[in-house]
């Protein structure tokens, strides 16, 4: 096991940020609005007493945006986990799928599903 070196983990950090800001980006520039708005039911919007589309966008937008930034903080997460291992047990990410990372520490082997979420 190696020592980590913070300072590693402000570069990583300093340098991947950005990555989760501009798939942000893409995703917003991606999204059409009347294919949401085709999944969406009419009736919730009025029993929120959303009345105007300004509002309506909004809402779908704040949504939208907070499901894609769960999932692509997560991605950014998993990286950043991966990193520090690699740091401290040379670890790696797996090429097995639903697979992670792969280290071994003390002479077993982990494999690990990195999750950053409630569940």
């Amino acid at each position: 096991m190696q020592l980590l070196n913070l300072q590693d983990i402000y570069e990583y950090v300093e340098n991947n940020i950005g990555v989760f800001h501009n798939k942000r980006l893409k995703s917003l520039e991606k999204l059409k609005l009347d294919k949401i708005l085709k999944r969406k039911n009419p009736y919730l919007f009025k029993a929120k007493n959303i009345l105007t589309s300004q509002d309506i966008v909004k809402v779908i937008l704040d949504a939208y945006l907070s499901s894609q930034e769960e999932t692509i903080f997560g991605e950014f997460l998993e990286g950043l986990s991966i990193f520090i291992n690699e740091k401290v047990y040379g670890g790696r990410k797996s090429s097995a799928e639903g697979i992670d990372l792969e280290f071994e520490n003390e002479e077993i082997k982990y494999i690990v599903s990195i999750k950053s979420g409630p569940n």
